[in-house]
């Protein structure tokens, strides 16, 4: 706990370094809040609220960029976990060596946050909690790395030059063309029977490889000229996968005194 703390309070002091913001947009990561947000216990929302008064004004969406906005070279692993290809199989001795992957992180925040550590930790670990199960929910931030989460695979857009995953972080999100308030609801009310068989069960290794699976589907690789007809039929799967990381991140906050 000594390390983690000394870590954590290194980190509140590093200027960001500029890297490419490589995630759900903030469209996507302010649903996913919104929906933990609906589904937190009144004694959940109470822990959380009085840990975001650290910072008057915050609210449980509004911190979901913040690991994005100070990502490091210190910490850029945090965000994805690579598999092996054709292995979906989390072994974390493998794909996350020294504990440096989005997996391990979630547990670590989520030990620090139900801890007895100060509150200036527990709102730092929040932040990054919020935003790593945001990530790990993102497919591509839990594929094979042999192509950089999909940056490296080039595509075409609408007549414009883009990349796989820039596609499934702003694409896929804007094309339902809501704000997050409104895609919140969509997502709850369109996917309304999918609630009750979200669970925490296998933790965020398992939320990794369902993430795995899916880049590793047949289709999911488009050809280089996307059609819009690829972000129809994808449709579904983003509003999916952005209810069960709210649902979980609310099941996770829900154990909090």
């Amino acid at each position: 706990m000594k390390f983690l703390t000394s870590l954590l309070l290194i980190l509140l002091s590093t200027l960001p370094v500029a890297l490419p913001a490589l995630a759900w947009d903030a469209t996507a990561h302010q649903t996913i809040a919104l929906i933990a947000q609906a589904n937190l216990t009144p004694q959940a929302r109470q822990a959380v609220d009085r840990l975001l008064a650290q910072e008057p004004g915050s609210t449980l969406a509004s911190i979901t960029s913040w690991a994005d906005q100070h990502r490091s070279s210190d910490n850029m692993r945090w965000h994805y976990v690579n598999f092996q290809r054709k292995n979906c199989h989390y072994l974390p001795q493998r794909d996350c060596p020294d504990g440096e992957c989005v997996v391990a992180k979630i547990d670590s925040f989520n030990t620090i946050l139900h801890s007895d550590a100060p509150d200036p930790e527990k709102l730092l670990a929040l932040k990054f909690l919020v935003h790593l199960v945001g990530d790990v929910h993102q497919p591509l931030h839990a594929g094979t790395g042999h192509d950089k989460g999909g940056t490296r695979y080039q595509l075409q857009y609408l007549d414009e030059p883009t990349n796989l995953h820039a596609l499934w972080d702003y694409n896929l999100v804007e094309q339902f063309q809501l704000n997050p308030e409104q895609l919140a609801q969509k997502i709850m009310t369109d996917q309304a029977d999918q609630i009750a068989g979200i669970t925490l069960e296998g933790g965020a290794p398992e939320w990794a490889e369902q993430s795995c699976h899916i880049v590793s589907s047949a289709g999911f690789y488009p050809p280089h000229k996307v059609s819009v007809a690829y972000l129809q039929k994808y449709a579904p799967v983003v509003q999916v996968r952005i209810l069960e990381a709210g649902v979980r991140l609310a099941q996770m906050l829900n154990t909090l005194q």
